[in-house]
């Protein structure tokens, strides 16, 4: 098992509790509605089981990359623009670890030190059925939010139908290009 993703994956499990530590305070068991939340607590057992196994969990850390890689994009694209702030969601909080600090260390040793593997459609299943979950709550309306897109109420049904394929077809090229990159 290559030295630096070891390293990798040990600093990616103690920012992963930090963030986590931060999050739950704030939130309790409300943090399960937010993708950033579900990504990062992917990372953090996909991390743990690449320590445990020896680097055989390629499928699971090539899904949580490709969230993370979606919770990053998402977070400075549309959040930041929409009114959150970059210092307040990449640089304090919880937004440090799971929005800036895991996204990068997970990305960088999926890429260069660790095996490669996983199906293209796995991360967008995931991705899918969470947005479909979080989509139906807000519909009901047994749920608010919590981004802007989900917020079905708030937006035309021609709106939610964008979001959602825009959404769909992001995390699409996010692990098209990690696939290609990482083969």
């Amino acid at each position: 098992m290559n030295t630096a993703a070891v390293i990798a994956n040990i600093c990616i499990i103690g920012l992963e509790i930090i963030g986590l530590s931060k999050s739950i305070s704030g939130r309790g068991l409300k943090i399960f509605a937010f993708y950033t939340q579900v990504s990062n607590i992917i990372t953090l057992i996909s991390s743990i089981l690449f320590l445990v196994t020896g680097g055989q969990t390629a499928p699971v850390r090539y899904l949580s990359t490709c969230m993370l890689v979606m919770t990053f994009l998402i977070t400075l694209c549309v959040l930041v623009p929409m009114g959150g702030g970059f210092r307040n969601l990449m640089l304090s909080g919880n937004g440090l670890y799971h929005h800036t600090l895991c996204p990068i260390i997970s990305v960088l040793s999926y890429i260069f030190w660790e095996p490669h593997g996983g199906s293209i459609l796995l991360p967008m299943i995931v991705t899918t059925v969470y947005g479909l979950i979080l989509l139906f709550l807000n519909g009901l309306p047994l749920f608010d939010g919590p981004y802007p897109f989900f917020r079905v109420h708030n937006q035309s049904k021609a709106a939610t139908v964008l979001w959602t394929a825009a959404l769909i077809c992001l995390i699409g090229v996010i692990s098209a290009v990690i696939k290609f990159i990482a083969p």
